[in-house]
């Protein structure tokens, strides 16, 4: 047991000036660190109404001697340090001895210690800094203090603690970083009576990590294993395809002390340069051991910042371990096919599925053939005679589309617009097609079952519930359009009048949905998950998503608490992918995260940003020519829609005018 003793007055004032206790997270975290230091394997912390009232800490290390007890609650007051020199080589986490001196002044504070050697304990009790009581005591070896009533006379700090549920989580959140930097101590974590954590202590990082983060987390993890220049690089790193939306995943320690270090948070996302998306970040659990001498650890009042005495060194140590370890562990994605058996006997030709089709598909079907058969007898070539599926079948090749037959039929320059027939009649006739397809080919249905823009754009509810007149009515016409093309799958090219528009289908897409998602605040747009999703969130996140459930529920998410850490998303917006849904609350919990003193109308204007963007159709996805119409039709009726929600513009107008500038006609 080493032995405590009262600083001089010139080291004392060679620390940096240690942070007051402001939060029982806090005054957990100094408890814990001191725990450590005196060499335990096994800590157990019991708080209650986020530790305000009650914070328990029993571990098994080394204890306190008797007589040291009472010196141990003197500011500046230590045995691990007790020279000028010590304080450029410090190993132990804590160092300033003011922790206990802090906590006892401003709480109701019992110790329960004893020594190795010693064969009775010390009870000692401290009320607002003031001795009350120091007694011999039964108890085992190690130490047990116990905290109540913190801040009951500061009422100054008490008015800004947050509730009871926040403060526990900041708790929390201070245990999962304690059992990650040290996975050798078995640290159990029990919540309001009930157990929340539980570390194996096996020395295992990965056991730390699952215990902490569970499994889908650690699954997710390459491991680390490097030396260079003096610098050890252990622990794991995540896989380029479990990238995370922010930082909140990024743990450093150094020698068993968690850091935030800029060196190393540099060159861990520049070894993931070209490996992940932009916009997203590695996650790590990541330890440097390197030795004392070589960093100081004396220049932040929380200890959570360092310096290097030589960062070039740092930053090549973690740069070539993820690198490395990306290049020789990271496996390219497999695709498993299901192997079937080759046919026995001649391939016989495929026979087409009989549907029956109600009286009026069938007499659309009979017209549609019916036209197509006089349009062959009229003269045209017979590589463009439109076959029906026997004929087809009968010589050996498949049946034609629909697309194909309407591209043969209808000159390549004839122009379409959506004012050329009643818009009843086209909505039901374009909505026929693919019933004609799907008895013709019904491999061809599996193909483009998904369609790259939402039901919501596609077909328009009022001609399903016979309310045609009404909506015409309520509705802007658009203005009569031609669609030229796609450009790269990207820009929709319209001819409109004497104007040709260049559309980027994202952008305007995105806009559209933002605008619906304001109108209706997401509540319309909801949809329950067949399989709810669990997003696994650092502490403090999971504390912003708890306290935000509301704001999440008025843009379309459903989600509740799981429990350590863990959020359940049981409904998103109708227009979101469920496998963007995780990746969505991950990056809005960060969002919340970083900004919860913001106003909720700008949070929810973000959140709606968003929201569409993640739904919204990406450049280079296909759409088929009926897509195309319906959405440009309903971008020209909205003429306020000119920019998306990023400040993109939607279109681009080109006058005939200046076409023909180009080209010299004028």
């Amino acid at each position: 047991m080493p032995k405590i003793h009262v600083l001089p007055r010139h080291v004392a004032e060679l620390i940096a000036a240690g942070e007051v206790v402001e939060r029982p997270s806090s005054a957990v975290k100094e408890l814990l660190e001191n725990a450590i230091d005196a060499g335990a394997s096994a800590i157990t912390l019991e708080i209650k109404r986020g530790g305000v009232t009650y914070i328990r800490i029993t571990d098994n290390g080394c204890g306190i001697a008797h007589e040291d007890a009472p010196t141990a609650f003197i500011s500046h007051a230590t045995s691990k340090i007790s020279r000028e020199e010590d304080l450029n080589g410090i190993g132990t986490l804590g160092f300033r001895g003011e922790a206990l001196a802090s906590i006892a002044a401003v709480s109701r504070v019992e110790l329960l210690t004893r020594a190795q050697e010693e064969t009775v304990g010390t009870r000692l009790c401290i009320e607002g800094g003031e001795q009350t009581l120091l007694d011999e005591a039964g108890c085992p070896k190690g130490t047990t203090l116990i905290v109540r009533d913190l801040f009951y006379n500061t009422p100054a700090r008490m008015k800004f603690l947050k509730k009871d549920v926040a403060e526990a989580n900041a708790v929390a959140g201070v245990v999962d970083r304690v059992a990650l930097s040290h996975p050798e101590v078995s640290v159990r974590f029990i919540r309001d009576g009930r157990e929340a954590l539980l570390t194996p202590g096996d020395g295992k990082l990965l056991s730390a990590i699952y215990a902490v983060y569970g499994r889908e987390f650690a699954q997710g993890l390459l491991p680390l294993d490097y030396s260079l220049n003096g610098v050890q690089v252990s622990g794991f790193v995540a896989k380029p395809l479990a990238a995370r939306p922010n930082r909140t995943m990024q743990l450093f320690f150094l020698n068993g002390r968690l850091v935030k270090s800029r060196t190393a948070m540099a060159a861990l996302e520049e070894a993931y340069r070209h490996a992940i998306m932009v916009g997203k970040f590695p996650a790590c659990v990541m330890h440097l051991h390197m030795p004392n001498e070589a960093v100081d650890v004396n220049v932040h009042p929380a200890k959570i910042e360092v310096r290097f005495v030589n960062e070039r060194r740092v930053f090549d140590a973690v740069y070539y371990a993820v690198k490395n370890t990306l290049q020789h562990n990271d496996p390219r994605p497999q695709v498993s096919l299901n192997r079937m058996s080759a046919p026995v006997g001649p391939a016989k030709p495929p026979v087409p599925e009989q549907i029956t089709l109600p009286a009026n598909k069938q007499e659309k079907k009979a017209s549609f053939w019916g036209h197509a058969a006089a349009a062959s007898a009229g003269g045209s070539r017979p590589s463009q005679r439109l076959q029906s599926p026997a004929q087809a079948y009968a010589h050996g090749r498949e049946p034609d589309t629909v697309e194909a037959a309407l591209a043969r039929q209808v000159p390549a320059n004839a122009v379409r617009t959506l004012a050329a027939a009643p818009a009843a009649e086209q909505g039901e006739e374009k909505r026929e097609a693919p019933s004609v397809q799907a008895s013709v080919a019904p491999q061809a249905e599996l193909a483009q079952e998904t369609a790259p823009f939402p039901e919501n754009l596609q077909s328009d509810p009022a001609l399903e519930s016979g309310t045609v007149e009404k909506k015409q009515v309520e509705q802007a016409t658009p203005p009569d359009f031609r669609i030229v093309g796609e450009a790269f799958h990207t820009y929709i090219i319209v001819e409109c009048g004497k104007e040709l528009l260049l559309i980027d289908k994202h952008a305007a897409h995105e806009r559209m949905l933002y605008e619906q998602l304001r109108q209706g605040g997401g509540q319309e747009e909801r949809q329950l998950l067949l399989a709810p999703v669990a997003v696994t969130l650092s502490k403090e996140a999971y504390a912003a998503v708890l306290q935000n459930l509301e704001l999440l529920r008025q843009v379309g998410f459903e989600a509740e608490d799981f429990g350590g850490g863990t959020v359940i998303v049981r409904a998103c917006p109708m227009a979101l992918a469920q496998e963007d849904a995780a990746a969505l609350l991950e990056e809005l919990a960060g969002y919340l995260l970083a900004n919860r003193r913001e106003l909720i109308p700008e949070k929810l204007d973000w959140l709606y940003h968003n929201v569409a963007c993640r739904a919204a159709i990406k450049a280079g996805d296909a759409a088929t020519p009926y897509e195309l119409e319906r959405f440009v039709a309903n971008l020209l009726t909205h003429d306020d829609i000119r920019y998306c929600p990023h400040g993109r513009p939607v279109l681009v107008v080109m006058s005939q005018t200046e076409l023909e500038k180009q080209f010299g006609r004028i």
